[in-house]
């Protein structure tokens, strides 16, 4: 009996693997088989060509990477990592928690392609990942959605106010605006749940927006 996958994701500062650590603890409490996944998977060698995009090593404008060689790079990621640590607990009839999963890819490189590639781009990620390399589908995907001017507020606490410590995303502000906009159209597309977690101010509490995570899951 296979598992249930359950993808919680959002742009940088949107708290998602606050929150997906939040929901595994709760479900946690009331059955031992879940499991808590994190992408990228950065303490293992699978992630070397992400780390390496990530930190500017190709180019230190995200733009320069083609949108379909960086999938590429978080697609391996995801594959080493699903058959290393997870695959038998998923065909255990575990529930996983992923924090970002095939999903980013939609957000982050589609974003380097014009509009009317967008619905082509999906569907090679989709065949990719999930036909192509037999990842598990998610059954569900929950957007956390949060204006860029809080988001930011919160990537600044995070690094101490460090710019330095930005990777070639979070320090490139016009990026990530246009990201908003392929993520809204990936979540119509795909059918993503979505979760407001700001009042376009300040961000609701962490125990507020695990509420609304828990009520859809």
């Amino acid at each position: 009996m296979t598992g249930k996958l359950i993808v919680i994701d959002g742009l940088d500062g949107s708290g998602k693997s606050t929150q997906a650590e939040a929901v595994f603890e709760h479900l946690k409490a009331k059955d031992d088989k879940v499991l808590l996944i994190s992408y990228p998977d950065y303490s293992k060698p699978s992630s070397t060509l992400v780390k390496m995009y990530l930190n500017g090593e190709f180019s230190s404008d995200a733009d320069d990477i083609n949108a379909y060689a960086a999938s590429s790079f978080y697609a391996v990621d995801r594959y080493a990592s699903f058959k290393q640590h997870w695959e038998k607990y998923y065909n255990d009839g575990y529930t996983i928690i992923a924090s970002r999963y095939v999903s980013s890819n939609a957000i982050h490189q589609m974003v380097k392609l014009e509009k009317n590639m967008w619905d082509s781009f999906l569907f090679w990620l989709s065949d990719y990942e999930y036909n192509k390399l037999a990842l598990p589908k998610p059954n569900k995907v929950i957007f956390l959605d949060m204006t860029r001017n809080v988001a930011n507020k919160l990537i600044m606490s995070r690094y101490h106010g460090d710019e330095t410590k930005k990777d070639i995303h979070e320090s490139n502000m016009e990026y990530l605006e246009k990201c908003q906009a392929t993520a809204k159209y990936s979540a119509s597309v795909e059918k993503w749940d979505i979760i407001s977690c700001c009042d376009g101010e300040n961000h609701y509490s962490i125990e507020k927006i695990t509420q609304e995570i828990l009520k859809l899951i």
